[in-house]
């Protein structure tokens, strides 16, 4: 699709640190310290929501600087809405900055959606309207953020339910651009294509061939729960509260044969499962990476 827009493109790559290994990896939650301090078990990074850690001190603090000792670690923010219309968050930008600083983390990400709006801040995760004045403010966001934290940034791809009638390009052409323009990385949520595509009725095949995977730097795999809308059509929701369904399994695996093993985070925010059961759903991720290691990717080929 050609965009009649102009063209932003930021003067200088942003830095590329360390990556994340290959492998499958969980969150981090309090619930688990103390056992994965004694276990040591074996998964392949941890990944802590960057808002759960923008304090100075206290025990959060405490094992996540023991457990970053042992293991790579994945910085996931939720609060930049780094789509919103009003300007990035100073503070909270100075915030990240610092906490990156501090555990040097292997990956920082952050979502292509919006959740503030003058002094509200909404929690939630918003969808946009993919048109050229959004193009441009996001562009401009995600620069000022690598700018900052002299860093590349891995912008993930949104879970939604609804579309907006003024847009003038698709989300796959409108993630694609922000990554030409910017440099900034993908974070591929394979559960979130699985979901808009489902609710918006898209093929999500040709969504993800769609999307600039050569960029890709990590993927995410969630549980959703299903619903109903009011037309009676089926609707899933991105709730985090659920093992990976069987269809975005896969999807992963397809997705694999196009870019290849690429570190991949099991996500969990709701219903956390105790350690052993969510270190097993990662082995399963782990299992497909290998077979995946064998073969050459067919976006690649």
């Amino acid at each position: 699709m050609m965009i009649a827009s102009p063209i932003h493109v930021t003067n200088s790559a942003p830095a590329r640190l360390p990556e994340l290994p290959c492998q499958a990896g969980i969150g981090l939650k309090s619930q688990h310290y103390q056992q994965i301090l004694e276990t040591d078990p074996a998964v392949g990074f941890f990944e802590v929501h960057a808002e759960n850690y923008l304090v100075a001190g206290g025990p959060f603090h405490h094992y996540l600087g023991l457990i970053r000792e042992r293991y790579p670690l994945s910085i996931h923010g939720v609060g930049l809405s780094i789509g919103g219309q009003q300007a990035l968050d100073r503070e909270h930008l100075e915030r990240l900055a610092t906490l990156l600083e501090r555990y040097q983390p292997q990956a920082f990400s952050e979502h292509l959606a919006w959740s503030s709006h003058g002094e509200v801040f909404l929690n939630d995760l918003l969808p946009l309207a993919y048109d050229a004045a959004t193009l441009t403010r996001v562009c401009e966001h995600v620069d000022q953020v690598q700018s900052r934290l002299q860093r590349q940034l891995l912008l993930e791809n949104p879970a939604t339910y609804v579309e907006f009638a003024s847009s003038s390009m698709d989300e796959a052409t409108f993630i694609g651009e922000v990554v030409r323009r910017t440099g900034c990385g993908l974070l591929l949520d394979v559960n979130n294509a699985y979901v808009s595509s489902v609710n918006h009725h898209w093929d999500v095949q040709a969504y993800l061939r769609a999307l600039p995977l050569h960029a890709v730097g990590e993927i995410h795999l969630a549980g959703f729960a299903e619903d109903r809308d009011a037309a009676g059509e089926r609707l899933l929701i991105d709730n985090h509260g659920a093992p990976v369904d069987a269809a975005v399994w896969q999807l992963y695996a397809e997705v694999l044969q196009l870019i290849g093993a690429t570190p991949t985070l099991l996500e969990r925010d709701n219903a956390i499962p105790p350690l052993q059961v969510w270190l097993e759903e990662a082995q399963h991720a782990q299992t497909l990476l290998e077979g995946a290691r064998a073969t050459r990717p067919q976006a690649l080929a």
